[in-house]
């Protein structure tokens, strides 16, 4: 594997979310995944300049993909909410589990 690709594979992917003033806030896509038996995608990500990564928030999304457009939309369902928190968790301890 070439020095290039190493650094690719580390670099965080990045979008720009406009806040309700409509300035852009940068934030870092941490994980995205789709829900068994549901053909919605989700996205989970956290706030770059959140300054202190150990408290930072952690929003999620579903979103939709339109060749280079990325539309995002909020989860205001609360049952969506509860299967999308359930597999995020359970992909987190999976994680930590392969780093034990």
């Amino acid at each position: 594997m070439s020095k290039e690709e190493l650094l690719n594979e580390e670099e965080p992917e990045i979008i720009y979310i406009p806040d309700d003033e409509g300035n852009e806030e940068e934030f870092e896509v941490i994980m995205k995944f789709e829900v068994d038996g549901s053909d919605k995608k989700y996205m989970m990500v956290v706030p770059v300049d959140s300054g202190d990564e150990e408290e930072g928030e952690v929003y999620a999304f579903r979103y939709e993909e339109d060749g280079d457009d990325l539309q995002l939309f909020t989860i205001d369902d609360e049952e969506e909410w509860n299967i999308v928190e359930e597999t995020f968790n359970t992909l987190m301890d999976e994680m930590n589990e392969e780093e034990d």
